[in-house]
C-alpha cells in the first residue's frame, strides 16, 4: 500500500481582494440608531464600510479575490488542488459556495468545501491548506474568506449592523523550500455561544414565528473583553510555539471587529513600534472570514517592502486559531505584490 506524502513545507504564494462596490459611511446609517458619526468612531474607529450592491453575492466577490491571488501567484489554475471558502453568508444551504467559486475560477473538478467559522474562518482554512499540501493531497489551495454580512443586519440594530461590510480576501497556498506558516493554534469556546447570534432560526421564519427576517446581534462588552483578554493569550501562544519572539515580527493582522480591540491586543501582546498593525477596519468594515484576508492585502499594497516578512494573524468569534506566517515570498520580496494608493496604514 502507497500513502501521499507532500512537501515538507508551504507558504502563501499571493492574496487577492475584493470589496463591496458601495462606500457607505457612519453619516448614512446613523439615522435609524439614533446615533452620531462621532459616537460611531470612538466606539469602533470606522469612519465607512463596504457594502455590495443588491446583486452581487459573497460568491462574486470570493470569485473577484481568488482570481487575482491565482493570477499573483503565476500559476496556471489547473495546479490548483482544492478551493475552500470561509463565510456565512452563502445565499443557500446547498449547493456550497465554494463548488460555485471553484468552477468560475476555471480550476476544475477539484475538491472545494465552506468553512463556516465566522471570524475564524479564514485562519482555519490557510490551516488546512497547509495540511493538504503537507499530506500530498493538492499541490496549490485556493483559500478564500468571503461575506456580505449586509444581507444580515437590522438597520435599526445598534450592537452589531454598524460595523459590518462586505468583501473577499483569497490566498494561494503552495509548497515552500523552507518553513513559511508555523504551527496554528486554533480552538473553540462553544459557552460563547450566545454572545453574537441571530434574532432567529430560518425555520421560525418559515414558519411565521418571527416578526422579521433573522439578523445578527452582539453583546458588545462580553465580545470586547473575550477578543481582547483570551486572544492575547493565543497570539502569545502562537508565537512561542512557531519559535520566534515578538520583535521578529514584521506585522500583526488581527480580525478586524473594532478599532478599540485591535489597539488593545497590540497593547496586550507588548508589540515594538517597528510591527506593522492592520487597521484596515476604518474604510471596510468587520467583514468576518474576509477581514484577515483584506487587511493583509491593503497593507502589502502600502508597504510592499514587508513581503517575506513574518505576520502574525489573529482571529476569534466563538471560534478562534492564529499563527505566524510569511507574507509571499522572500526571494522575491514583493514581487506578487503592486503597490496602489490607499489611506494610511498605521504602524503602533
Amino acid at each position: 500500500m502507497t500513502q501521499a506524502v507532500g512537501p515538507q513545507y508551504t507558504r502563501i504564494l499571493s492574496l487577492g481582494a475584493a470589496r463591496g462596490d458601495l462606500d457607505v459611511p457612519n453619516d448614512d446609517i446613523i439615522g435609524p440608531i439614533d446615533s452620531s458619526d462621532e459616537w460611531i468612531r470612538q466606539r469602533t474607529g470606522i469612519i465607512s464600510r463596504k457594502r455590495a450592491s443588491k446583486n452581487v453575492t459573497a460568491a462574486d466577490l470570493a470569485v473577484a479575490a481568488g482570481s487575482e491571488a491565482i493570477e499573483k501567484a503565476g500559476i496556471d489554475p489547473s495546479r490548483v488542488g482544492a478551493v475552500l471558502v470561509s463565510t456565512i453568508s452563502g445565499t443557500m444551504a446547498t449547493p456550497s459556495v465554494s463548488t460555485l467559486v471553484a468552477e468560475r475560477l476555471g480550476v476544475g473538478t477539484v475538491p472545494a468545501y465552506d468553512v463556516n467559522a465566522a471570524c475564524a474562518g479564514y485562519t482555519y482554512g490557510i490551516a488546512q491548506a497547509d495540511a493538504l499540501i503537507r499530506s500530498g493531497l493538492a499541490e496549490h489551495v485556493v483559500v478564500i474568506g468571503a461575506e456580505k454580512l449586509s444581507e444580515m443586519v437590522d438597520p435599526t440594530d445598534r450592537s452589531i449592523s454598524f460595523l459590518l461590510g462586505d468583501g473577499a480576501g483569497a490566498a494561494v497556498v503552495g509548497p515552500s523550500d523552507e518553513p513559511a506558516i508555523s504551527p496554528t493554534v486554533w480552538g473553540s469556546d462553544g459557552s460563547h455561544w450566545s454572545s453574537i447570534w441571530m434574532t432567529g432560526t430560518f425555520q421560525q421564519w418559515r414558519d411565521g414565528e418571527l416578526e422579521s427576517f433573522p439578523t445578527m446581534r452582539q453583546d458588545g462588552q462580553t465580545v470586547f473583553r473575550w477578543a481582547v483578554w483570551e486572544m492575547a493569550k493565543v497570539a502569545r501562544q502562537a508565537i512561542e510555539v512557531a519559535g520566534i519572539r515578538p520583535e521578529d515580527l514584521t506585522a500583526f493582522v488581527p480580525h478586524q471587529a473594532n478599532m478599540r480591540i485591535i489597539d488593545e491586543l497590540a497593547k496586550q501582546m507588548k508589540l515594538p513600534e517597528s510591527v506593522l498593525i492592520g487597521r484596515d477596519i476604518a474604510t471596510t468594515g468587520n467583514t468576518s472570514a474576509a477581514s484577515i484576508p483584506l487587511a493583509t492585502h491593503r497593507l502589502l499594497e502600502e508597504h510592499p517592502e514587508a513581503s517575506g516578512g513574518l505576520s502574525s494573524r489573529s482571529a476569534s468569534e466563538r471560534a478562534w486559531s492564529t499563527a505566524p506566517r510569511w507574507y509571499g515570498s522572500p526571494r522575491i520580496r514583493g514581487g506578487h505584490f503592486e503597490p496602489s494608493p490607499r489611506p494610511s496604514q498605521s504602524r503602533r
